[in-house]
């Protein structure tokens, strides 16, 4: 075999390689690159193990009172210790993390959802559509977060689904701007010329044509907003408009911890490190989402 055949044969199962891999492979191939992103995924795994375990946990185990072991400190036993009333902490932390996931997925889902309708209709049709959608969505961005979360938890009550309500309300607005500046860069290109050519209705252009060509800002952002989201809930439930005790989310958890910050630390440090670890895995992977759909850092 001459050595120009060899040449080719490699060049053709090179070419081989990359055709066979589909631009989902490709996107999982340039995260795997990303240390920050791969770190970022390993907690969200764990966080996503954490609520598959907390099913078989039942609700009568994480509120069971024991005042004989109340407050005592980390042990085998106990591995984050125990609360004022003698419930184990650590129950009660992988118990909470079917809320935080419950909020952050249901709180963003509602802002993408509506978020993306009304920022593609505002980038697609423009003039006086785009202009009433754009400022009703400003009208909402002044309102800060926490504020409005008050105001619909104390006007509708105190549960989980108006939690979500109230907190996906206010991601609405940002998610209407991505959605808007990602379809106001795409509708001026030439194959959505030959799509309204073709006679295709303007919905079956913006969600068939568009939105899939300009989705990438609107994953990052979404991956940005989940950690945002459990911060404000937690934040809600911590000056008590969110989930109500006995049910241990960890907003809640720190607050009712808070009276023995120095004689029993442990109460709110733990939940307050879930938080944190949350955010961190879902902003570490949204940076890593956003570099890997960077068309500028692709090679």
């Amino acid at each position: 075999m001459s050595k120009k055949t060899k040449t080719n044969g490699s060049e053709e199962l090179l070419t081989l390689k990359y055709k066979k891999r589909s631009r989902f492979a490709e996107l999982v191939r340039r995260v795997g690159h990303n240390k920050g992103a791969v770190v970022g995924a390993i907690i969200i795994a764990v966080l996503l193990l954490t609520f598959l375990i907390s099913l078989f946990i039942p609700f009568e185990a994480v509120t069971r009172q024991n005042v004989r072991i109340r407050l005592t400190p980390p042990s085998w036993q106990n591995p984050f210790g125990t609360d004022n009333t003698g419930r184990s902490v650590f129950l009660r932390v992988v118990y909470g993390a079917r809320y935080s996931l419950a909020i952050g997925l249901g709180v963003v889902g509602f802002g993408v959802i509506l978020g993306v309708i009304f920022g593609s209709i505002a980038g697609y049709y423009g003039g006086r559509t785009e202009q009433l959608i754009m400022r009703l969505s400003d009208v909402l961005s002044s309102i800060p977060g926490i504020l409005f979360g008050m105001v619909i938890m104390t006007a509708l009550g105190q549960n989980l689904p108006n939690l979500i309500f109230a907190c996906g309300v206010t991601t609405i607005p940002v998610f209407v701007r991505i959605t808007r500046a990602s379809v106001l860069a795409i509708r001026g290109n030439e194959f959505i010329e030959a799509a309204k050519a073709m006679g295709l209705s303007s919905v079956r252009i913006i969600y068939a044509e568009v939105l899939p060509n300009g989705l990438s800002p609107v994953i990052v952002t979404t991956t940005a907003s989940l950690g945002l989201s459990i911060i404000v809930a937690a934040s809600l439930s911590f000056i008590g408009f969110g989930v109500q005790v006995p049910r241990p989310e960890w907003g809640a958890m720190i607050s009712s911890g808070r009276d023995f910050a120095r004689s029993a630390p442990w109460v709110m440090t733990f939940p307050g490190v879930a938080i944190m670890l949350t955010v961190l895995g879902f902003n570490l992977l949204g940076d890593g989402l956003r570099d890997a759909l960077d068309p500028k850092l692709k090679r």
